[in-house]
């Protein structure tokens, strides 16, 4: 009796641990690098979640990271399995962890501009020789590698014909106001949010650059290809209800009329490599600013 008692015992031992691994195989963590805390992650994410959970069978778990840097050493210990991040961190995420491409975030208007007052001196991006030019979050692709590529793009080297200068965009908007500086570098949404919170100012664009890169989720090298292309053909097959779920969180409406896009390749970052080149970084496996 007791020898059946005990052979019970481990076969149902057996099956629970069992049924643990499998479940455990079945688990995603995600990761988004710009976004703090799993509160935050809960808010801006939940419902992509549950899309997500629905659409692919896994049980998606959110990882939340505190940084860039902490998203690739977490990638890199395999303490998460997917993470969802920015042009810039793309580009040091593939040269630090050898992250594979899943899909695309289109985010229309998604470009860089410098900006200026409409009835200031500066009239045209030639005139910015010997001027201030104020960058948003360093390392930034829209606020600092972007407006400061447009430039270059247009003749003016980063750090000799101008002078950059990093602050925060809304202190950067009262210092141009005032003339303290000549140009600020910022994405088209940042422009139409200033336009708002500054109604009796006139501002113009002098510069702007080429559509940015598109956000990027990506995976982990070890990832099963089974679980990447599952997710990947997810996206792929029910896009229109995936990106619903993303856009109930008030961040992710830089997402809205965008597309999850298949065709991404690691060279389409190539412009990103270079507009680091541009701000005198030559090698891509640190985050600028950390």
């Amino acid at each position: 009796m007791k020898r059946r008692t005990l052979l019970a015992g481990i076969v149902a031992a057996t099956a629970l641990y069992t049924t643990n691994m499998a479940t455990a195989a079945e688990t995603m963590r995600f990761a988004v690098t710009d976004i703090a805390g799993l509160e935050n992650l809960q808010r801006e994410f939940g419902a992509f979640k549950a899309a997500l959970e629905k659409t692919t069978g896994y049980d998606v778990k959110f990882f939340p990271v505190n940084s860039r840097t902490a998203a690739v050493e977490a990638l890199n210990a395999k303490q998460v399995d997917f993470v969802l991040t920015g042009p810039a961190e793309y580009v040091v995420f593939k040269q630090r962890s050898k992250a594979n491409v899943v899909i695309g975030w289109q985010r229309p208007d998604y470009f860089a501009q410098i900006v200026v007052m409409a009835e200031g001196p500066i009239k045209k991006p030639g005139d910015l020789k010997g001027k201030k030019v104020s960058f948003g979050e360093v390392g930034s692709t829209s606020q600092h590698l972007g407006p400061a590529q447009a430039l270059a793009d247009l003749g003016l080297d980063y750090g000799k014909d101008y002078d950059p200068q990093i602050i925060s965009r809304n202190v950067a908007i009262e210092a141009l106001i005032k003339g303290d500086l000549q140009a600020v570098g910022m994405n088209f949404t940042h422009l139409e949010k200033i336009r708002s919170a500054f109604p009796n100012q006139a501002f113009t664009v002098i510069a702007r650059g080429r559509d940015l890169p598109n956000d990027i989720l990506i995976s982990g090298a070890h990832v099963s290809g089974e679980m990447h292309n599952k997710l990947r053909t997810a996206f792929i097959e029910r896009g229109e209800q995936m990106m619903a779920a993303v856009l109930t969180g008030d961040d992710n409406q830089k997402y809205k009329r965008g597309q999850f896009l298949a065709g991404i390749k690691d060279s389409d970052y190539d412009y990103v490599r270079s507009m680091y080149r541009t701000i005198g970084v030559k090698t891509f496996d640190k985050f600028v600013g950390n």
